[in-house]
């Protein structure tokens, strides 16, 4: 297409008149104070929701306590949740319906101005704010804006309340050198070795060489407590494997700590206690899946890769009369990461 056919195409466009706006259509609110009053009742019950949403998030984080068990512990979490999305969902729906319903909707233009800082541009712009303030006529609505206000106080409230309640001066730098393998039963020789979550005790004879088991101590929620059971848990969770025992390093002193080739450690990393979970066989490698920290089993879990800086705990293990796995002590060291006041 040649220069002189484009020139006269875009002469003809501009030729055109510009069509302008389109006349402005009142609302049913802006036409009828009861609609507007409706509207304006149905955006404070949204906000309304909002409020109550987040009482019910908070509530939740004080009637299901975390620590109780693993459904109060879902239980708590859901309504949390819950909670905090509609109290944030809430004040969103209740602003557009605001926006929509009584805002000024009168389309408005404003002419390209030179873009320069100056006194009358600052003033211009505190203008419009205030105008944009004007147009949500919220001076005229104190019940919306109570509404509003109560909204945004509560709405953070399901995120704060959590934080600042799991924080606790109670930091005993003992606790985590005792786990629920202390506990022996009452004439027994050491508390059972049990497949979690099934709580089945373990015999030796069923732990095949290759084999890995996530263990538990048997019976721990009777051992300790409804209360404290997912602390206790999360402390005492053990990761068994068999291998051939002439492959396996062993110190002095540790000689009895395994059976047959049977061995147990902490599957709580000592970086930043993420689980490690994750075993290869051929290598008799422990892997953890958050940062790559590599632990030797065959060595009694030394770090060979990763920013761990210190082996695994080892869970010293026998068996009792009746072939079963047994823990004949506790670790002989704290469980976790290894922080600085761990010998303490």
């Amino acid at each position: 297409m040649s220069d002189h056919h484009q020139l006269q195409r875009r002469t003809d466009a501009e030729g055109f008149e510009n069509p302008g706006l389109e006349p402005h259509r009142p609302r049913l609110s802006d036409r009828d104070p009861a609609a507007a009053k409706r509207v304006e009742l149905q955006v404070v019950a949204l906000f309304g929701v909002s409020v109550l949403a987040s009482i019910v998030g908070v509530a939740g984080f004080f009637l299901f306590p975390a620590g109780v068990s693993l459904g109060t512990l879902r239980v708590g979490n859901t309504v949390l949740g819950v909670g905090l999305g509609l109290g944030f969902l809430g004040i969103g729906l209740g602003a557009i319906h605001w926006a929509k319903a009584l805002m000024n909707t009168t389309e408005q233009v404003e002419e390209r101005h030179p873009l320069r800082s100056d006194p009358a541009t600052r003033a211009a712009a505190v203008a419009a704010l205030e105008a944009g303030l004007d147009d949500t006529r919220i001076a005229r609505r104190p019940l919306l804006k109570g509404a509003l206000a109560s909204a945004l106080v509560f709405a953070p409230l399901p995120v704060l309340v959590p934080l600042v309640g799991n924080l606790t001066p109670d930091w005993d730098i003992s606790r985590f050198a005792r786990t629920a393998w202390r506990n022996k039963p009452e004439g027994a020789p050491g508390r059972r070795l049990a497949t979690d979550p099934d709580d089945v005790p373990i015999r030796a004879a069923d732990v095949t060489n290759g084999s890995v088991f996530h263990v538990i101590p048997h019976r721990l929620g009777e051992l300790e407590g409804e209360e404290e059971f997912l602390n206790e848990k999360a402390k005492a969770v053990v990761l068994l494997v068999r291998m051939d025992p002439s492959e396996m390093t062993i110190s002095p002193g540790r000689e009895d700590w395994s059976y047959h080739g049977i061995i147990a450690f902490s599957k709580v990393c000592t970086h930043v206690g993420c689980p490690v979970a994750l075993y290869e066989q051929n290598t008799k490698h422990l892997l953890c899946p958050c940062h790559q920290s590599t632990f030797d089993l065959a060595n009694e879990a030394r770090v060979i890769f990763g920013p761990a800086n210190r082996p695994l705990p080892q869970l010293p293990i026998s068996v009792d009369d009746e072939g079963y796995l047994i823990a004949t002590s506790d670790f002989t060291e704290p469980v976790g990461p290894s922080y600085w006041e761990r010998l303490k």
